[in-house]
């Protein structure tokens, strides 16, 4: 197999298709030298960012073990593998690919940060091998779309007998932000729930923490995993996170936190949120509050004078109301010899003319304001509170704000670059937008972060996140906060750092690439991976699997196919072979027919034609697609 990237995705895919799937693979990426390309692992960047943790960790000290050597890596049929081979080429041109072996190779991920560059890719590899298997990385869906179709359709007039299976798994499109964004949007809502997206289906997962002594425990479906920080050690250093436990290992574990399958619930469609560019643009959105009191009460003094006037000179009341108006505009003729009453009416419509004119001239103004705004950014609200602050608005950032949006959560984003990706996002949506580089003072102050519900830290900077996330915590200590960080070594150092630091606060952090590996590894595999759920640093995948052929399913129980650690089937497709959709992570288009049984019996004998959607750790997902991952210790 062949990963090209130019990022940290390229080389989390290679190490998960190595490690885990126990495959040969070549990656190709530009040298060192290359502009654009991500430096090796120690940096300066990561120097100042551990001096950053130093600081505020002088308290607590981790002490490090040497580690085992890693036994040496075998492959799915025996043979030793050698570790991953690289090749450098500055970029994937037919040439390259050529010399990569691509004309012979079972699967190739081009995973560069530019579309274009791997739309290039994606076509030359295809004249060269019409059986490849494609994996390729886009940020724009609608173009994703197109061309993993032209790519199927290519392949299937080079090969008029392909199968039509492997012609639909021929081509995969994906998005490492629209697969992290959920994601990541969850953390910063909640701070603990997951969500995965399945035949118009939400599965919801949350992280519970342990029971109080006297309380019991809540239920749920089953048990994901078991958390590694207790009541006793915020920090979680005595235990790992366990993955898919048992009963009896969900009962012994007593002081632990938990991560639930906690219910499901059927997908809506959420509206889009309201902006002014829209027809039927809110009045509150165009004239201030104060405004509107002042137009009510003008309106409210001209027909108390218009009744007043019928009242008194007994005309009838649209004449009344006329000669109101015309005292209203100082355009009525004087009341010279009319009543007393009249002439009281006539001054105070005047001076009621009066006071309307500012109030004209100030909707005038706010009007034309608003409308002229709409093309600008949005200021935070005064009186914001209980909001989202999310720093960076690149390729994540801006997949993160429109989740958040259609969740209807309250969004202020900070964005050193005026001209960012996510920016135009910000001003079509109407969500605030501070600009300004987030570690330079008053730039948070001004997102309102004191007020803030959480803080989304997703710049593509390690050292950005962790001073951000350092200076809101002292400007709010019980803040949540979620970073996005690439090393996972010092990912764990600062996570623990800040749950020592502040065991009452919410604390996450989580990699972009971490996340999405294990789709596209999966994907480069020939499998479907509806979604991945963070547990910490790890991650569990849910995959739909066809029980037919797999002697681990096929003739079992449900209860009998469960293995600790490993797998866990949680929901069966009834629908017939012939109306089953490839894509079980899209709603259907009609909502009938049949769908997803989530609430399996125990007892429930699986049959060949059955197929099912597990819960698997990436080297349980490895093994049921038949392949022996590399002996290492993680999961």
């Amino acid at each position: 197999m062949i990963v090209c990237g130019d990022d940290a995705l390229a080389t989390r895919l290679a190490s998960e298709l190595h490690e885990v799937y126990g495959e040969r693979v070549l990656l190709v990426a530009p040298s060192a030298r290359t502009p654009g390309s991500r430096p090796p692992s120690v940096t300066p960047s990561r120097i100042r960012a551990a001096t950053l943790l130093e600081r505020m960790s002088a308290a607590r000290n981790r002490g490090t073990a040497a580690a085992a050597d890693d036994p040496v890596p075998v492959g799915s049929s025996g043979e030793v593998l050698l570790p991953v081979a690289e090749m450098e080429a500055d970029e994937p041109s037919e040439e390259a690919l050529r010399l990569a072996g691509a004309e012979r190779a079972a699967a190739l991920a081009l995973v560069y940060d530019d579309d274009e560059t791997n739309i290039r890719a994606a076509l030359a590899a295809r004249r060269l091998n019409p059986r490849l298997r494609l994996v390729i990385r886009l940020y724009n869906r609608k173009l994703g779309q197109h061309l993993e179709a032209l790519l199927d359709q290519a392949a299937a007039v080079a090969v008029p007998g392909l199968d039509p299976a492997a012609r639909e798994a021929s081509t995969t499109v994906l998005s490492d932000a629209d697969t992290a964004a959920p994601a990541l949007a969850a953390t910063a809502v909640a701070g603990t729930s997951k969500v995965i997206q399945a035949d118009g289906l939400l599965l919801r997962a949350v992280e519970r923490a342990a029971p109080t002594r006297g309380e019991a425990p809540r239920p749920g479906l089953c048990t994901l995993a078991l958390l590694s920080a207790t009541a006793a050690d915020p920090a979680g250093t005595p235990q790992r996170p366990l993955l898919l436990p048992d009963d009896s290992a969900v009962a012994s574990a007593t002081g632990r936190g938990t991560v639930v399958l906690e219910n499901i619930t059927h997908a809506a469609r959420t509206a889009p949120p309201r902006r002014l560019t829209g027809r039927g643009a809110p009045l509150g959105e165009i004239f201030s509050r104060r405004l509107r009191w002042a137009l009510a009460g003008v309106a409210a003094a001209v027909a108390a004078l218009a009744v007043a006037s019928w009242l008194t000179t007994g005309d009838d009341p649209l004449h009344a109301t006329y000669l109101t108006l015309l005292d209203l505009f100082a355009i009525g003729d004087p009341a010279v010899g009319e009543t007393p009453a009249r002439q009281i009416l006539q001054l105070l419509a005047g001076l009621v003319g009066l006071a309307l004119l500012p109030v004209l001239v100030a909707a005038a103004l706010e009007a034309l304001g608003a409308f002229r705004g709409a093309a600008g950014l949005r200021r935070p609200p005064r009186g914001l509170s209980g909001h989202v602050v999310l720093l960076g608005l690149g390729k994540i950032g801006t997949r993160v704000l429109a989740r958040l949006r259609e969740l209807g959560i309250p969004v202020v984003c900070v964005e050193a670059d005026p001209e960012a990706r996510g920016v135009a996002l910000a001003r079509r949506l109407r969500v605030p937008v501070v600009l300004g580089d987030v570690t330079q003072e008053g730039v948070l102050e001004a997102a309102k972060v004191n007020r803030a519900h959480a803080l989304l830290a997703l710049t593509s900077a390690d050292t950005t996140n962790l001073e951000a996330a350092l200076y809101a915590r002292t400007v709010e200590p019980g803040l949540s906060v979620a970073l996005r960080l690439y090393d996972d070594d010092f990912a764990t150092a600062v996570y623990r750092t800040l749950r020592a630091a502040h065991p009452t606060a919410q604390t996450r952090s989580r990699s972009v690439s971490t996340l999405a590996a294990p789709a596209f590894a999966g994907a480069m595999m020939g499998r479907q991976i509806l979604g991945a759920i963070p547990v910490e640093r790890k991650v569990l995948l849910f995959a739909a699997l066809d029980v037919a052929g797999h002697p681990r399913f096929e003739g079992r129980t449900v209860a009998e196919s469960f293995r600790p650690g490993a797998w866990r089937v949680i929901a069966l497709d009834t629908a017939e072979p012939d109306e089953r959709r490839p894509d079980l992570a899209t709603a259907r288009d009609d909502g009938s027919g049949p769908g997803l049984v989530w609430d399996l019996h125990a007892g429930y004998v699986l049959r060949p034609t059955d197929r099912v959607v597990v819960a698997a750790t990436r080297r349980g997902l490895a093994e049921l697609l038949g392949r022996r991952p590399a002996p290492r210790g993680t999961a």
